[in-house]
């Protein structure tokens, strides 16, 4: 923390709120990781020069709005960091203006800055570990990549997929189905053929449309044919050969009891 004692002990007078604190904590993190501030605001300026301390106007916005821009140290990439003040938290914002790609970092100021001691450097920052890593895994660019160097549209899909499932008011999309289609049908049957026999009352195709067809159901049978008619019931070749029949009563056993036909309606 020794070169960011001696950028807070820089900008010290200048520095009247703890906003301006963490802004200068995160500045002193893009040092550290290769990178100069070239000046304040989002354009370029003819006076813009590396340099690893803040502009003189780096807090001069009375609306809490700070806006940085640096450039790599040993290459040409140019990053532009903005922050806002909402609340009690401090919203940076990091673009680079090359590739248009953008991270941010959301920092609950009291958690890392004693207002009381903002002119104490000893004292004033705390938590300072875990603020170190936010910056360095939530907003600086990926470590291990040379400033400069674009990410891959893999890495860029897979970051825009882990900002998405960590959306609490996302849903969820739902993904095709993945491999090969399912197997609908035997190879061998002919399109179009199943649900055929429903069509097909009189058996034409080997079978009638009915699941449960008793007389097709793959048991033994008494070699009932219903086209020789059932007696007292049905006259022979009231039902067509092969053609689908319900029993609508035990076949081949007289009705119990008397016919309910034996007695004329009541009244008559």
């Amino acid at each position: 923390m020794a070169g960011l004692e001696v950028l807070y002990s820089c900008v010290g007078g200048s520095i009247s709120c703890p906003q301006d604190a963490v802004v200068c904590f995160v500045h002193w993190e893009m040092i550290k990781s290769g990178y100069r501030c070239i000046g304040s605001g989002d354009e370029p300026k003819g006076s813009d020069k590396k340099s690893e301390l803040l502009p003189t106007d780096w807090n001069s916005n009375r609306e809490e709005l700070y806006s940085l821009r640096y450039k790599a140290k040993d290459s040409e990439t140019q990053l532009l960091l903005k922050a806002i003040s909402v609340d009690s938290t401090l919203i940076f914002n990091l673009m680079n203006s090359g590739t248009q790609q953008v991270s941010d970092l959301t920092v609950n100021i009291s958690d890392h800055v004693e207002a009381d001691q903002l002119h104490t450097f000893d004292s004033v920052f705390k938590d300072t570990d875990s603020l170190s890593e936010k910056v360095k895994t939530q907003l600086l660019p990926a470590q291990g990549r040379a400033p400069g160097q674009r990410t891959s549209r893999r890495e860029e899909e897979d970051e825009r997929r882990r900002r998405e499932d960590s959306d609490p008011l996302r849903i969820p999309i739902r993904q095709p189905r993945q491999g090969p289609p399912p197997h609908w049908r035997d190879p061998m049957v002919p399109p179009f053929s199943v649900g055929g026999a429903d069509l097909d009352p009189f058996g034409s195709r080997g079978g009638g449309g009915m699941i449960l067809d008793p007389l097709r159901s793959g048991y033994p049978r008494s070699g009932f044919d219903p086209s020789s008619g059932i007696p007292d019931i049905l006259p022979p070749g009231a039902v067509p050969q092969g053609a689908r029949f319900d029993p609508f009563g035990p076949v081949g056993r007289p009705r119990p009891g008397p016919d309910p036909d034996h007695m004329p309606p009541p009244g008559v």
